[in-house]
């Protein structure tokens, strides 16, 4: 109750109040002119958010230090590169981490010459543990250990109607069992601090449980998935194995699985379950040593994995995330958000 009071005073704090002239939300009936109004309200709250990036933060709310260590992977280009470069304009110490080696050296030097010194790279693939782990020991070796983590690395390999699940296995390597692997093995090399280590998993509002276009059609899953004392890692690496073996067999994407970009937006909505269940297991750790894990949609952004389609730029897409790591000292742990705002699951 404490955490959504705070961050329910943190949104209304950065939201001017709405003007009486409030737009309707849209529905199916409404038809074009409901798509036109959402669009205009969606366009007003990023004009908002804009203008909220320009605000400096408050002394008092600055947690972090010089000396604060985050890690983006997937941050050699598109929204992972936006969220670094943003958390090392805060002053943070960023360090670079993607599978190509040559374009982390770049991004670390883009970022450089923009004049912020507070950063470094190196290679990392989440699809090996091998990597994982020497990435890991290299962190600790030179920085002691990690505060914040953003677990941005990602694929999707459909693009506009297209919904094959000829990758699927590759998918779910990578942006569930690889996001999975970097948080077991980074969570015990992450400081102690009385502000908390944090996570950030960048997801989708189409890996929603209950969303409205693309929910999963298994009434009983969406329920347990739902329910804090039915959730487990056993039953969200159940959903995808089985998942996996109906594409194998060649018998999904059935209705029961999302319809648009099956395989990504389950990925997805794994990597959102995950995020709900070890919020609450890191959040029984000793003060001092807690670790606060949340996730946040970045939206349709215009990067390489959408084909440079989408509505948002890179630096609007890596806003939220980049408010959301920084939120204040208290905790706030467990939510999704997207637009500077908590969404549900």
């Amino acid at each position: 109750m404490k955490n959504r009071k705070l961050l329910k005073r943190l949104v209304n704090l950065q939201n001017p109040p709405r003007q009486t002239q409030t737009l309707k939300k849209s529905s199916p009936k409404m038809g074009k002119r409901g798509k036109q109004l959402a669009k205009e309200r969606r366009q007003n709250r990023l004009q908002q958010i804009s203008e909220l990036r320009k605000q400096p933060i408050p002394s008092h709310q600055r947690w972090w230090s010089s000396g604060t260590v985050a890690v983006v992977t997937g941050s050699s280009r598109g929204i992972g590169f936006e969220i670094a470069r943003q958390l090392a304009g805060h002053g943070l110490f960023v360090v670079i981490a993607a599978r190509d080696a040559d374009r982390c050296r770049r991004a670390a030097e883009e970022i450089r010459g923009e004049g912020a010194r507070n950063v470094d790279w190196h290679r990392l693939d989440i699809e090996d543990f091998g990597s994982v782990e020497d990435f890991v020991k290299w962190v600790v070796d030179k920085f002691g250990g990690v505060d914040v983590l953003v677990n941005n690395a990602g694929v999707n390999y459909n693009i506009g109607s297209n919904n094959s699940v000829e990758l699927a296995e590759k998918v779910m390597a990578i942006n569930y069992f690889g996001t999975k692997r970097m948080i077991e093995t980074m969570i015990p090399v992450m400081k102690p601090s009385p502000y908390g280590a944090r996570i950030l998993n960048v997801t989708s509002r189409l890996g929603r449980i209950n969303g409205r276009r693309n929910r999963l059609g298994d009434a009983s899953l969406r329920d347990q998935l739902s329910r804090d004392d039915c959730l487990s890692e056993e039953l969200i690496d159940g959903m995808i194995t089985k998942f996996l073996e109906q594409v194998k067999q060649g018998t999904g994407p059935l209705n029961e699985w999302p319809q648009v970009f099956t395989d990504y937006s389950l990925s997805k909505l794994a990597v959102n379950a995950y995020t709900r269940l070890m919020a609450r297991i890191l959040s029984e750790r000793p003060e001092g040593q807690k670790i606060y894990m949340n996730c946040y949609c970045p939206g349709w952004v215009k990067t390489a994995m959408t084909n440079w389609e989408g509505n948002m730029t890179p630096e609007e897409g890596a806003d939220t995330g980049v408010w959301a790591v920084l939120l204040p000292d208290e905790p706030v742990t467990g939510k999704f958000f997207a637009e500077r705002r908590e969404i549900s699951f």
